[in-house]
């Protein structure tokens, strides 16, 4: 995505909850619709560019711009907001959370646009997690709370994953990990900030071999649907022209960054809540749909319906995906069906719930 596509807000030295700062932060940003419209925040996943939360908005869509005020925030890392690979600044990239990132982006909304309310907060994927952040950062602030194929807390099993992507980044460099929700072991003028053509090449190639077992369900690759769905010949193609090809379009330093902040997700790691998950989770106040998909592998249906049981009465309401395209049910675009099935889900919520609260922005 070109500069000239998205625009920045400037942070200043944002302060972090690991203690470090980021030095002249910035978060990118684009916006659809009227400001004057009911505000929804809509940030992106992991490895996403602005461009790719697109699929969901539009006229004839729930997220319609005719209708609502649509805010995209790009998380820290992505590339866009302030990232490894557009940070000036010398030495290791810091721990960054998802606190730090909603932090960022309610000062964005509030002071950039002076919005004191918003409609609703949805989001797929690390999407979804910022939207349970936001709905237990700041649970007065909006009405609604979407998030889809996405988990409030990264679970272990989760870290396992993201720990065996992270090692097959680390790996060419001859670097170890060095724990979930850390970085690599560097030895003496050992960096993560610089990477060869061939480190990036050899990374890249075994982080996108390493995401396609989890990306997509067993039933998916059982059914072939890479080739009668999504065209590819046969598998090989599939994991060099779509799985290899979507992670050599990255920076290994930035999935590096968002991998660290998704393996350390957790809604309690903040005041009032000081590590209780359920008391996080009931102090939810914001009415939310949580979608999970029935075959994710990142985050399966169970995790979704203990969150639900944690919410206060009245507040959740659960409903799975009935697919088989696993994590990739909820984005980003390629299961028709599944875009078809969400967006009602997201119409129907939005009309239950349209007397909650105030649904236009108060400024």
């Amino acid at each position: 995505m070109a500069q000239q596509d998205y625009e920045t807000f400037k942070l200043g030295d944002w302060e972090l909850q690991s203690g470090a700062k980021l030095i002249d932060a910035h978060l990118a940003y684009k916006t659809f619709g009227d400001p004057k419209s009911p505000a929804i925040v809509y940030p992106t996943w992991f490895s996403g560019a602005i461009t790719d939360n697109l699929w969901l908005i539009g006229e004839g869509k729930t997220l319609n711009p005719k209708e609502y005020f649509i805010i995209v925030p790009a998380l820290f890392g992505n590339g866009q907001s302030t990232s490894p690979s557009n940070y000036p600044f010398e030495g290791e990239w810091p721990e960054v959370s998802f606190y730090d990132n909603v932090r960022a982006q309610y000062k964005f909304v509030t002071e950039h646009f002076g919005i004191t309310h918003l409609r609703a907060v949805v989001g797929w994927s690390m999407g979804g997690a910022q939207t349970y952040q936001w709905a237990t950062q700041y649970p007065d602030f909006m009405d609604l709370a979407v998030p889809f194929c996405g988990a409030a807390k990264t679970s272990l099993h989760n870290q396992v994953f993201i720990e065996g992507i992270k090692s097959a980044l680390l790996a060419p460099k001859g670097i170890q990990s060095a724990g979930s929700g850390r970085g690599g072991v560097l030895a003496a003028g050992q960096t993560l900030r610089k990477w060869s053509d061939a480190e990036k090449e050899v990374g890249l190639k075994a982080f996108g071999r390493g995401y396609a077992g989890w990306g997509f369900s067993q039933a998916f690759y059982r059914e072939k649907l890479y080739e009668s769905a999504m065209g590819y010949k046969d598998l090989e193609d599939f994991m060099r022209n779509f799985w290899e090809a979507w992670a050599l379009s990255k920076d290994p330093g930035n999935l590096l960054a968002m991998a660290q902040t998704w393996q350390n997700g957790d809604i309690s790691k903040q005041e009032p809540y000081n590590g209780d998950f359920e008391k996080a989770m009931a102090a939810i106040k914001a009415k939310t749909l949580v979608l999970p998909a029935k075959t994710d592998l990142y985050f399966p249906p169970e995790d979704s319906e203990y969150e639900v049981k944690c919410m206060s009465p009245n507040i959740g309401t659960l409903r799975i995906f009935p697919s088989i395209w696993g994590h990739w049910a909820g984005g980003p675009g390629d299961s028709k069906g599944d875009v078809k099935w969400l967006d009602e889900q997201l119409s129907g919520f939005f009309r239950k719930n349209s007397g909650e609260k105030s649904a236009l922005p108060i400024r």
